[in-house]
């Protein structure tokens, strides 16, 4: 009984592993090879989502009314989401191979 009382977080880590395995979840570490695919697709994703940046402010500056820039603002937003989609379905699919 000499062992030092547990933090909090070490609690709610416990806990989820014990629900993880009761509902038959594994973790299994990822390998070299799907660390690097995984880099690959966030590094292709960081530049899609700079490069529409980069267009977005360009259309913003040529935007003439606060309709325009709320459209602009819109579509970015959306852009965005749709591309974050993209990258986290991308990379599920690696973690799951």
């Amino acid at each position: 009984m000499d062992e030092a009382p547990k933090s909090a977080y070490e609690l709610a880590m416990e806990r989820l592993r014990r629900k993880d395995r009761d509902e038959g979840l594994e973790t299994r570490p990822l390998s070299d090879e799907r660390k690097v695919r995984i880099a690959e697709v966030r590094g292709f994703y960081e530049a899609k989502m700079a490069e529409r940046e980069i267009l977005h402010q360009s259309e913003k500056n040529r935007a003439r009314t606060l309709e325009e820039i709320e459209t602009l603002e819109n579509d970015y937003r959306r852009d965005r989401e749709r591309l974050a989609a993209e990258r986290d379905g991308k990379i599920e699919e690696i973690r799951r191979d």
